[in-house]
């Protein structure tokens, strides 16, 4: 039987220039992080992730976008949920050198759905 794999919607919270990295991976990656970031962070639910681009973003860079993508679930079951405060804010950690393969179990495309200025 073939069919289509189960995904698993993520959001991610970003900045204006990593923003620009992704539109030049024809939105279907996240760009390598700095060596200051040894962590990828996305996030589980959309008001995290627009709470994050407004009142982080925003203040460090005069703009804030959410995204929202598409994650193979059954890959993103090695990496447990990972609370950083209350009960909603759930995110994923996934070390730098393994972003690669995460990028190549995005299914479709990374799209923008707020901007925040």
């Amino acid at each position: 039987m073939t069919g289509r794999r189960a995904t698993t919607t993520l959001w991610r919270p970003t900045g204006p220039e990593e923003l620009d990295l992704v539109r030049d991976l024809n939105w279907r990656a996240w760009p390598p992080r700095l060596p200051e970031q040894p962590i990828f962070y996305p996030v589980l639910n959309e008001d995290y992730a627009i709470r994050i681009a407004r009142d982080w973003n925003v203040k460090h860079s005069g703009v804030g976008y959410v995204t929202r993508f598409e994650v193979d679930t059954e890959f993103l079951s090695r990496y447990p949920v990972q609370r950083a405060g209350g009960r909603t804010i759930l995110e994923l950690w996934v070390p730098a050198e393994e972003l690669e393969e995460f990028n190549a179990h995005i299914v479709g495309e990374i799209q923008v759905t707020h901007e925040f200025r």
